[in-house]
């Protein structure tokens, strides 16, 4: 017959373990835990297209004739929900000749620009972020004697 002192010290053991495990089952449930709340944070959401190179560049003066219309995006963009729009000096709108081989943030093509005077590029993009950005470019054209 074990005696009490053993009795007790089986006890005190089988307890330990009991409370071992459930120490080490809260651990690993804290584990999990924190680690799908980090898996269920957003990451940095991709940003609204923004302009990072455009040509003619903003409030430039460019010589009459063809001249290349190219807006560069900082993200991919729908191009068949994007759009650019010239206005002439006299306030009548400008026909583009856009570009269906640009790469897919890019915006481009051709006018005639035989108007001396300011002319303004407005565009509206969608970006793959789902937003639309939209922006103004003004730019002047030099007579052609200068």
């Amino acid at each position: 017959m074990p005696s009490i002192g053993s009795a007790t010290s089986d006890t005190c053991t089988s307890i330990r373990s009991v409370s071992q495990r459930r120490a080490a089952l809260c651990l690993r449930a804290l584990v999990v835990s924190v680690a799908a709340m980090i898996e269920l944070v957003p990451g940095p959401a991709p940003a609204h297209a923004i302009v990072v190179s455009a040509t003619p560049e903003m409030n430039s003066a460019v010589p009459p004739g063809v001249t290349e219309i190219r807006l560069e995006f900082n993200s991919r963009i729908d191009p068949q929900r994007s759009r650019l729009r010239l206005m002439r000096p006299d306030g009548s709108e400008a026909a583009i000749r856009t570009e269906s081989d640009a790469p897919p943030n890019v915006l481009a093509g051709q006018i005639d620009a035989t108007l001396p005077g300011r002319w303004t590029l407005d565009w509206q993009v969608l970006s793959i972020d789902g937003h639309i950005t939209r922006g103004r470019l003004p730019f002047s054209i030099r007579d052609a004697a200068h």
